[in-house]
């Protein structure tokens, strides 16, 4: 076991752990940051997507010690002053999630394509959202939610 210090949600978080443990196994069981989900743990599924700096990432292939240094921001980072981000207002004025299983994979692989490209274009959401595996059949509503999100964002991004 080593001790690692990680820059999760805005804070310096200590945590002891195997230097191979996987990034979601460390946020679910050791922070209790329980939002991010384990689905397939091969990086298929998507349900594991977190932030590091910026970039939608499977945290159930990083390993703890490759995080390190890096800013790392899960679905229970999003919310600020008791304000859901534009993506996650988004979800749910457009009902783009029935069991939620999916959700916070998917919120944040949009909020990571909104930081990269403000106004998408369809083709370009469908692109970013591969991988993010939804059970329940939500993708229409899931697309028109990126989109809502993209017209409710300021033009630089959302600050997550």
């Amino acid at each position: 076991m080593a001790e690692f210090i990680l820059d999760v949600n805005g804070a310096q978080l200590h945590v002891n752990a195997p230097a191979d443990e996987s990034l979601l196994s460390v946020l679910r069981n050791r922070l209790n940051l329980t939002g991010t989900k384990y689905g397939c743990g091969e990086g298929q599924c998507g349900a594991c997507t977190v932030l590091l700096d910026g970039r939608a990432t499977r945290s159930c292939l990083v390993a703890v010690s490759s995080a390190v240094n890096t800013k790392i921001f899960t679905i229970e980072g999003l919310e600020q002053n008791g304000k859901l981000s534009a993506v996650q207002q988004a979800f749910l004025d457009e009902g783009a999630f029935q069991c939620g299983y999916c959700t916070p994979g998917m919120i944040l692989s949009a909020t990571s394509l909104l930081h990269r490209t403000h106004n998408p274009t369809e083709e370009q959401i469908v692109e970013a959202m591969n991988g993010n595996l939804c059970r329940c059949g939500t993708y229409p509503r899931i697309v028109a939610a990126v989109k809502r999100a993209a017209r409710l964002m300021p033009a630089k991004g959302a600050s997550r």
